[in-house]
């Protein structure tokens, strides 16, 4: 059974960090996948993906709404990425998921569309002003 399971979320203040784990397992053993990002989803509206990498020293691509503010990066172990986020607005409050596949996956905007396989449960990331 496949998990991602994402850590870090939190309530912050506006201007203010926070850093999202997330590590994926497949049947309680850790599991490499090729593409792992991020999405996030506010109630009434759809769930958009915002960065994604390739975990095999593949690219790392940002939506221009997180772009020179949240940085994606890859654990020594290939199943875990984390997201650096900072100068958080209140418009960055959403649910977080993260997101697990092995073929790549596109970003929301992009001239292309595919949605990853895996999924974590979500976190939420509060930004006050």
């Amino acid at each position: 059974q496949v998990q991602l399971v994402e850590s870090g979320g939190d309530s912050v203040q506006a201007g203010g960090s926070l850093r999202l784990s997330c590590v994926a397992s497949a049947s309680g053993n850790t599991y490499n996948y090729d593409y792992m990002g991020w999405f996030r989803q506010v109630p009434g509206k759809e769930r958009e993906c915002f960065a994604t990498i390739g975990t095999g020293g593949g690219p790392t691509y940002y939506h221009d709404s997180v772009k020179g503010r949240f940085t994606l990066s890859q654990g020594d172990a290939k199943n875990t990425v984390f997201l650096q986020m900072n100068n958080l607005k209140p418009e960055d409050t959403a649910m977080y998921y993260c997101a697990a596949d092995r073929q790549p996956f596109s970003l929301s905007g992009s001239n292309w569309y595919r949605l990853p396989q895996y999924w974590g449960q979500g976190i939420q990331v509060t930004v006050s002003s």
